[in-house]
C-alpha cells in the first residue's frame, strides 16, 4: 500500500500502558513513511512491543497533559500531514485508502474530522451521546496546533479549512468497567485543573446538577437508554466524571484558600 503514496505521512500515538493495544495497532500502519510513538514512561511491555517493529521510533517524554504531549509530539514529525491515533483506535481497510487518497489530491484543506464508532468491548455503541462524535486526527502539521488552554479533550487550532472524511475511525474505547472508570476520573481531573486556571469555581448545586443533567440528556435525549446495559453504563460513567469536575475543583479552592495568608 506504501507505493501508492505519494506524499509521506507521519502517524502519531501517545501512550502510557498500552500493551493490549500495540501490536494490532502498529502492525495496519503499513502505508506511514514514519510512525512515532510518545510514550509516558509505561511500566509495561509497551515499550518492547513498539522496539520489535523496526519502522517505529520510540520516544519518552514526561506527561504534563494531552495538548502539551501531542504538541511535543509533533514536534518529532519529519513529514508535513500528521495523522494522529490513540492505541484504542482502528483504521478500516476504506478509512486508510481515504487518508491515502485526501493527502494526494487535496489541495483545498488544512485538517480533517473523522467520525468515530465507539466500541463497548467488541459491540457497536449506536447511541450513549457518541453518536455525533467528531474529532480532528489527519492535518498538516504547518497549519495546526494544540492550543495550551486544553489539557484534556485537546482542541486544535487551525489556520485553514476543514474537511470531513467519510468512513469512520473505530474506538474500542470500553475494555472493562474499571479501566473506563479511571480514565474518565482522570479526564475530570484535568477539567478540574482547566477551570482553577480560569478562576471558575465549584458549587454545591452545579456538583451534583451538572452530573446529572449529563446522565438524563445522554441517556434519554440522545437515546442512550436503546445501547441497554452498555449505554446505562456508558452514561453513568461519563457523568461520573462531571461530577469528578467539580468534587476536584472544589479541593484545588480548598487547598489554595489554605496556603493563603490569613487577613
Amino acid at each position: 500500500m506504501k507505493d501508492n503514496c505519494n506524499k509521506n505521512i507521519s502517524v502519531l500515538i501517545i501512550t502510557l500502558n498500552e500493551e493490549n493495544h500495540m501490536k494490532s495497532l502498529l502492525a495496519d500502519l503499513d502505508f506511514a513513511d514514519e510512525i512515532i510513538v510518545v510514550d509516558s514512561f509505561s511500566t509495561d511491555k509497551t515499550k518492547a512491543i513498539c522496539k520489535s517493529f523496526d519502522k517505529v521510533t520510540f520516544v519518552q517524554n514526561t506527561f504534563e497533559n494531552y495538548s502539551s504531549q501531542r504538541n511535543f509530539a509533533i514536534s518529532q514529525a519529519k513529514n508535513d500531514w500528521i495523522l494522529f491515533l490513540d492505541a484504542d483506535e482502528r483504521l478500516t481497510p476504506e478509512l486508510k485508502n481515504e487518508i491515502i487518497t485526501t493527502i494526494n489530491t487535496n489541495e483545498t484543506y488544512s485538517a480533517f474530522l473523522f467520525y468515530r464508532t465507539f466500541m463497548f468491548k467488541d459491540k457497536v455503541l449506536h447511541f450513549s451521546g457518541n453518536q455525533n462524535d467528531k474529532i480532528f486526527r489527519l492535518f498538516n502539521k504547518n497549519h495546526a496546533a494544540y492550543t495550551k488552554e486544553r489539557l484534556v479533550h485537546e482542541k486544535l487550532k487551525v489556520n485553514g479549512k476543514i474537511g470531513v472524511l467519510k468512513n469512520k475511525l473505530i474506538h474500542y474505547s470500553y475494555s472493562n468497567f474499571q479501566a473506563y472508570k479511571s480514565k474518565t476520573i482522570c479526564y475530570g481531573k484535568f477539567k478540574a485543573q482547566e477551570k482553577f486556571i480560569k478562576k471558575q469555581k465549584s458549587f454545591f448545586l452545579l456538583r451534583f446538577m451538572h452530573p446529572a443533567y449529563n446522565f438524563l440528556f445522554n441517556y434519554i435525549v440522545r437515546l442512550g437508554f436503546l445501547d441497554g446495559k452498555k449505554g446505562l453504563i456508558i452514561c453513568y460513567l461519563n457523568a461520573n466524571s462531571v461530577y469528578t469536575r467539580y468534587r476536584e475543583l472544589e479541593q484545588l479552592w480548598n487547598t489554595e484558600e489554605s496556603l493563603s495568608p490569613k487577613q
